[in-house]
């Protein structure tokens, strides 16, 4: 493995400076993947699709996001950091802004596949750097306010994508939307690496059954290329019959795909489970190396299994509750697109950032006195949150929603900075960003990729409010399976910190 190239120690303004920027940039991540849902309605009245399209619109993004994300993670251990992010955030904002001039449901897709693959590079590497900005005091704080761009920059998408989309239409929104990322991506392009990584005179042997070809790579994603053809064919046959739902055609083509992918990620876990008893010495040999290495060390680590495990299920309740807050204000409290964008956009907005910085701060200063302090932190927002958030949505009142949403975003936040804090705790720093590809990996295909299409296909049946009451329940759960770590974090921090290199 190559020598990172870093600057070493930079001065505390600097620290903050790049804290502020990489915020910023997360703003803009979470601005351009949500700015979709607010747009659902006239999407939904312009391209004539039902909820359950729309809500594959957002699960299309997770799934390539997430497989992207395993490639960013080992690529920003492996690559100049400040490079994987600012590419990725100049395509990102490029290809959201070209999703403006998509004339049909499909073209529409194909654009917000494309906006998760480029967005996959960012999460990584911009946290792996800031964890290096923060090596210990101050991490879950630094976290918080790094991850206030999630609320931040979803509850500006509902704002700013309503205004846009009256002013200019859903297209327009998106091209206005899209294009200043592009000169942002300048600035991150200068940071500044404050780790110089020690190279590895010897790397590990390469080993036969990992070689990467041609040929192995096929095989390895075999049948996923198998489900994509066999879906085709059948969207082709259906397209022969007239008066087929547009709803059908789709939920089969995604629906056959999903099952392929289900089988790769089967073939590759069964080759991880093979290597969690290795104890790998030396630098991987190759980029799949590292991947089934970053793999293996979660599987072997009781607190990253319940971290992915939990971080899931409450990246799927709060992330559900964000897609589709625009809309059942809409539907359920009768506003228009304009009106439902400023009542709920500054109350989130608000809300998210207090209720990031707060979920920060309380991690660390319960750091201080437990090693499972962040862990508590994570979860008890949840806990606290998951009853006032039923209210929320059963409620008809507009000032009662307004008071309730602030409360649940407030609260639903706090578990960003403490989840991101403790993932790098119990992780060596030469594979911080790989491990952190794997967790966005996962809580994107197994919490987001799921739930928001689910949501839009109960919405379908039941309606919008009963689909939506799964949420603060999945979220709950999620909460109780992050309090599980309690008894292992503070083992696995130690052995860390007794074999990981200064």
């Amino acid at each position: 493995m190559s020598e990172r190239g870093g600057v070493g120690p930079v001065s505390r303004a600097y620290v903050w400076y790049a804290l502020l920027l990489l915020s910023f940039g997360n703003l803009l991540n979470y601005l351009d993947r949500s700015v979709i849902f607010a747009l659902f309605e006239p999407i939904k009245h312009d391209l004539h699709v039902t909820d359950t399209q729309l809500g594959w619109l957002g699960s299309v993004f997770a799934i390539v996001f997430a497989l992207g994300s395993l490639v960013a993670g080992v690529l920003s251990d492996l690559l100049p950091r400040r490079w994987v992010i600012a590419t990725g955030v100049a395509a990102w904002s490029g290809f959201t802004a070209l999703g403006g001039a998509a004339r049909s449901y499909w073209q529409l897709f194909t654009s917000r596949a494309v906006v998760g693959v480029t967005q996959s590079s960012y999460l990584p590497a911009a946290q792996a750097l800031l964890a290096d900005y923060f090596p210990d005091k101050g991490r879950a704080q630094a976290m918080g306010i790094f991850w206030s761009g999630l609320v931040l920059g979803g509850v500006l998408a509902v704002w700013l994508g309503g205004q846009l989309a009256g002013a200019f239409g859903w297209r327009g929104a998106l091209l206005l939307i899209g294009l200043p990322g592009v000169l942002f991506a300048g600035l991150l392009a200068r940071l500044k690496d404050p780790w110089a990584r020690i190279p590895v005179a010897k790397p590990r042997p390469v080993r036969r059954k990992f070689e990467v070809t041609v040929r192995h790579a096929v095989r390895a994603v075999a049948p996923l290329l198998w489900s994509l053809a066999v879906a085709t064919l059948v969207g082709a046959v259906l397209a022969l019959f007239e008066g087929v739902p547009a709803a059908v055609d789709t939920a089969t083509f995604l629906g056959i795909t999903g099952i392929g992918l289900a089988w790769t990620v089967f073939k590759w876990a069964r080759v991880v489970l093979r290597r969690v008893t290795e104890l790998p010495s030396g630098a991987p040999a190759d980029i799949v190396d590292e991947m089934l290495d970053a793999a293996a060390l979660v599987l072997r680590t009781p607190t990253l299994v319940w971290m992915f495990l939990g971080g899931a299920l409450t990246s799927a309740s709060m992330n559900s509750l964000v897609a589709w807050s625009l809309s059942f204000v809409q539907r359920q409290l009768g506003m228009d697109l304009a009106h439902a964008g400023r009542a709920i956009g500054m109350i989130g907005l608000a809300a998210g950032v207090l209720g990031s910085w707060v979920g920060g701060r309380l991690g660390d200063r319960l750091m201080e006195r437990w090693p499972s302090g962040r862990v508590i932190a994570s979860a008890s927002g949840f806990l606290a949150g998951a009853p006032l958030c039923v209210a929320l949505l059963l409620t008809h009142d507009i000032a009662a929603f307004s008071v309730l949403f602030f409360a649940v975003v407030f609260l639903f936040t706090w578990y960003n900075g403490p989840i991101a804090a403790v993932l790098f705790d119990v992780v060596p720093r030469g594979v911080a960003a790989t491990v952190m590809g794997a967790y966005v990996f996962f809580i994107h295909i197994a919490g987001d990729a799921v739930a928001l299409p689910v949501v839009g296909f109960l919405s379908d049946r039941y309606g919008l409010r009963a689909a939506m009451l799964s949420l603060p329940a999945v979220g709950l759960l999620g909460a109780l399976i992050l309090l599980l770590s309690v008894r292992t974090v503070g083992r696995d921090m130690a052995r860390v910190r007794q074999v990981a290199p200064a």
